[in-house]
This record gives C-alpha cells, sequence and structure tokens, in this order.
C-alpha cells in the first residue's frame, strides 16, 4: 500500500545518491517513496526532484528535510563524515541511513547510539559490504579452515573517475566553494581529537583513505566474524611525505596481532592506471583457506565470489561461489526497511562503526611511529 511506504529525505545528490542509491529506491517502491530531496545546488535538487514518479519538496539546507513532517527517514550521503546530520536526524525523530564514514570520533560515534536509543529510531550506517549475500557462506565456511593464521586484505584502487565515468554524474554548478569550509574544518579538528600529535597530511590519510575506503575492509571482517586489532605492530603510508604530501593518495600498508593467534596482514594500493577496482580477503588455516573477492562499487553487474579450498589428507576440495543479482546495496535498504517496519535488528550499527574508528586510528597511529612522530589515538590510555 502506498500510505504504508517510509517516506524518505535523501541529502546530499552526488555521486552515490545519482549512480546507487536513487535508482535503488526506485526498485523498491513498493517499499519506499522519497518525498524531499536536498543538496547545496538548488538547480541540482530540481533536476533530480523533476526525474522522481513522486513529488518531492527540494531544499538547499538539510535542516529542512529534519523539519519536514512528511520525512520519516533520512539518506545522509554528504561528503565527508556524517555525524552532526546524523544526530541531529535521531534528535528530531527520524530514521537514519548514513554513509560512511559516519563520524570521525569514537565521542561522535557513542553520542549517535545514544541519541538511536532515546529516540526509538533506527540508525543504519551505509556499510553495504556487510550486506553482500557472499558474505554468509564465507563466514560459515571459516570454521571448516581449522586455527585461523592469517587475515590478508588487499585492495587495488584505480583512480576515481575511470570507475564512474559509465554513470554520467551531474554538479550542481551554483555552489559557493566557501560553502564547504565550516565542514572541512568541523572534521579536521575532530581529526585531531581522534589522532592527536598527527601532522596535517597524515590527518587527511586519516580523514580521507582511512575513514573513507579503508574503513569498509573493517566492516567486511566484522560481518565474518573475525576480530579487529587493537594495535597495529607496523603501519607504513607509501609514497609519503609528510612535509610534501603529494596529489594522489599514499598506498597503506599495516600488520597486527588480532589477538586469537592470528596476523591481519592489509594493503590498500592506490594505481591510478590500474583498469579495475579489485578487493578481496583471503583466510588461511593449517586445513585450508578462503578469499572472498568483493565487486567494484558502482558496477551493478559485478558480483562477488567466493572461493574456497579445504584439504583432507590427499583430497583437495575447491569450490566457487558467486553471489546473485540482488546488489548489496539493495539488500542494506531492504535491511533498512526491516529494521523501521518489524524491529529487526542492524547488522550495520554504530557501535560497529565505533570499533572501526578505533582500529583506523590504531593503524593512523602506527604509520605516524614509522614516520618517527609520537601520533596518539583518542582511545589510549
Amino acid at each position: 500500500m502506498v500510505e504504508q511506504r517510509i517516506r524518505i529525505g535523501v541529502i546530499g545528490l552526488g555521486l552515490i545518491a545519482q549512480a546507487v542509491h536513487l535508482p535503488n529506491l526506485r526498485t523498491l517502491r513498493d517499499r519506499f517513496v522519497v518525498t524531499h530531496v536536498c543538496d547545496l545546488s538548488e538547480t541540482l535538487g530540481r533536476e533530480i526532484a523533476a526525474e522522481l514518479p513522486s513529488a518531492a519538496r527540494v531544499s538547499t539546507d538539510w535542516r529542512a528535510v529534519l523539519d519536514d513532517p512528511g520525512v520519516d527517514a533520512i539518506l545522509v550521503m554528504t561528503p565527508g563524515a556524517h555525524g552532526p546530520i546524523a544526530l541531529a536526524g535521531l534528535q528530531a525523530g527520524k530514521h537514519v541511513l548514513a554513509e560512511k564514514p559516519l563520524s570521525v570520533t569514537i565521542r561522535e560515534a557513542r553520542a549517535i547510539e545514544a541519541a538511536a536509543e532515546a529516540a526509538g529510531r533506527v540508525m543504519q550506517v551505509a556499510y553495504m559490504k556487510m550486506y553482500d549475500p557472499a558474505v554468509g557462506p564465507a563466514r560459515d565456511a571459516l570454521s571448516d579452515l581449522g586455527e585461523r593464521r592469517v587475515v590478508r586484505v588487499t585492495v587495488l584502487h584505480p583512480a576515481d573517475a575511470p570507475q564512474f565515468a559509465h554513470v554520467a554524474v551531474r554538479r550542481g554548478t551554483d555552489v559557493e566553494p566557501s560553502a564547504f569550509a565550516s565542514a572541512l574544518a568541523y572534521e579536521d579538528d575532530r581529526a585531531m581529537e581522534a589522532v592527536p600529535g598527527a601532522p596535517k597530511a597524515l590527518r587527511d590519510i586519516y580523514l580521507g583513505t582511512m575513514l573513507g575506503s579503508v574503513s569498509h575492509e573493517l566492516s567486511l571482517m566484522r560481518a565474518l566474524g573475525l576480530p579487529l586489532p587493537r594495535r597495529f605492530d607496523f603501519g607504513r603510508a607509501w609514497p609519503f611525505d609528510v612535509d610534501a604530501p603529494g596529489d594522489d593518495p599514499a598506498s597503506l600498508h599495516g600488520v597486527a596481532d588480532l589477538g586469537d593467534g592470528s596476523l591481519l596482514e592489509i594493503g590498500w594500493n592506490y594505481l591510478p592506471h590500474y583498469p579495475d577496482y579489485a578487493e578481496e580477503i583471503a583466510v588461511f588455516g593449517p586445513d585450508g583457506r578462503i578469499r572472498l573477492a568483493m565487486p567494484g562499487p558502482y558496477l551493478a553487474a559485478h558480483r562477488a565470489e567466493l572461493s574456497v579450498q579445504l584439504f583432507d589428507d590427499e583430497i583437495r576440495r575447491d569450490t566457487v561461489s558467486r553471489a546473485g543479482h540482488t546488489t548489496a546495496f539493495v539488500r542494506e535498504l531492504e535491511a533498512f526497511a526491516d529494521s523501521i517496519v518489524d524491529g529487526s535488528p542492524v547488522l550495520s550499527d554504530t557501535a560497529g562503526a565505533a570499533a572501526d574508528t578505533a582500529a583506523l586510528q590504531a593503524f593512523t597511529a602506527a604509520i605516524g611511529r614509522d614516520l618517527g612522530l609520537d601520533v596518539g589515538t583518542e582511545t589510549a590510555d
């Protein structure tokens, strides 16, 4: 029934909205209806609203979405961290699905978690990889490997533009660059709280690559039932000069003890001319190994692939499984609706996002040590 659909306010109409969430909301039109769109560009907002199957209100201030009685839930897709809008949305009585990163600090994440509990509203972080259908079988297969020895995370990240050239993203031209200044200053202030002692160039790594991309790898580890590291024994950003950072992101490499007898090896590699985004988690044990390869984020036809190799004396069993045609992005929206309507538990919750943030701070501190810097973390004793 139309009147039972969740009324959505979309805040931020950039790449992820145009390429992913707005098309998926149309696919799930039996569960959602977009009633309000918001972007700093009024021109872009009106263009997007004109293409929606519903009559949506248009605004340039996200506070107008929170004040709208015709909105039940908000999707927060603005650039950078989303803590202030998510917190205000919950306090306004809205359910919230916020793109990552949720917040720059653990303190903010805990405040958001408390606000959701006080308001009795759903707070979901858009870690779509946790909802991929290949994750469940991969988690189940881990028990067949014997005592876990090594977890290896590898990301090959090309330049951004080729990944979404097929989307033909529209940009608003009626936004003053100064409109972003206060948000950037807020994030840098919070980064100084999160990784005290880190110079500006290292704070930019934390705000950009760590929170913007590596957070996905940690959330995926949690979805697989793997522990997160409390400390990194080694961290390096390369190539990277703290006094003269380059225009491109540095590659990041880290090693950590997971506290259960296994070791984490993580490599986030920026390869601007590499043809495709590639991401995998491989887990090794004495009785076998698994490899979970995740799809690129903007390619709806790509699917996750799970390879399981088990050994039993002289017999080796190899199986390869591929995910179906309902993408992880669609499944996370379905889960959001289920949590709102039926009270289903939130998989990608705020507590998990706080744990990811703590691990990313530890990774950043390890890179600082490698540079000879005294970089702390928000959770350090």
